[in-house]
This record gives C-alpha cells, structure tokens and sequence, in this order.
C-alpha cells in the first residue's frame, strides 16, 4: 500500500467525543503508506436543499465534496441518536450523493464504525449509516465493522484499549486494501 488517502467523517460534532477520539485513533494508527485525514466541517454544512445545489454551492459544500474527491476511502466514526444516524451525518450523505449517480464518494470503499452507549455500540446507527451511504454511491464494506460500547474506554482515550487501537487499525489497514 502507497499513498492512499482516507477521508474520515465523525457523527458527533462534539470536541471530547468518543468517536472523535475513534477517528484520532485511527489516523495516528494508520498502516504505512495510508493517510488518514480526518474532516472537520460537517457542522459548517446547510441543510440539504436541492435550491442551494447548484454550480455555486455553498463554500462548505464544495469543500466537503472537493475533500471527497480526493480520497480513495472513506471512513465513517459515528455514534448512534435515539437509535440512528446523527443529523449531522445524514446530511453530510445527502450532499455527498449528488449529482445523483456521480457523487464524489462514487465507488470509492467505505467503513462504518463508532462508539455509543448501551451493550451494542451503536450498531443500529451503523447499520443505517452503511444502508444511506450504499444508496448515496460509495462500495460499502460490509465485512468491517466495528461497534463498541463507550463504557468499555471507562472516561479513557481509546488509544489506551489495545484491543480496540487493534480493531481500528485493523480496519483502516483492510479499508486501504480495498482501493482498487
């Protein structure tokens, strides 16, 4: 593997998230020759709004596609909200799948993963997130996966759990050998 380019997407737009600290994870874990970057402009995006979807979209919007279209991979770091995706997130899908059939992310291999409270990790909001992300063009992987109760970190960075740094580099390692 040489210089591949993972864009990471995080559902929660909070500083000290789980996830968040998932996403840090994987880039400072990431296998030699794989990038992982991870974007922090999701709260900047409008609502979606097929009026606003024109040749001058808005500067939040070009720059979340232009990050797109630059990567070969993307990786998904997401918690679940009352049983599914962040807002947050979905709109981020939204914009991502337009043009409709030639989004930026179009055929690209993409990762779903994250933290939430409760015994399964969020696996409903990752579930719904492979299922709109499939629709919306990139190749879902289905086969990574990985969902993980918060209370495992127990209020510790995740870096700190070698089972999980595993699991996560583990993944983006897989994700990477996917880029055909």
């Amino acid at each position: 593997m040489s210089d591949i380019n993972v864009l990471t997407l995080v559902g929660s737009l909070r500083a000290a998230s789980v996830n968040r600290q998932l996403a840090e994870l994987a880039a400072e874990s990431a296998p030699d020759g794989v990038t992982v970057t991870v974007y922090d402009g999701l709260g900047d995006l409008p609502h979606y709004n097929e009026d606003l979807d024109t040749e001058d979209a808005p500067a939040p919007v070009v720059a979340l596609r232009a990050a797109a279209a630059q990567a070969d991979a993307a990786l998904v770091v997401t918690p679940e909200y009352n049983g599914s995706i962040p807002g947050v997130l979905k709109n981020a899908i939204d914009w991502l799948s337009r043009p409709y059939g030639n989004g930026a992310l179009k055929d690209k291999p993409l990762a779903v993963i994250g933290s939430a409270l409760g015994q399964y990790g969020g696996v409903w909001a990752h579930d719904e997130t492979r299922k709109s992300f499939g629709i919306a063009g990139p190749r879902v992987v289905e086969s990574l996966k990985l969902s993980v109760p918060s209370t495992t970190f127990d209020g510790k960075h995740p870096r700190e759990n070698s089972e999980v740094s595993a699991a996560v580099r583990d993944v983006v390692g897989k994700l990477a050998a996917e880029v055909g």
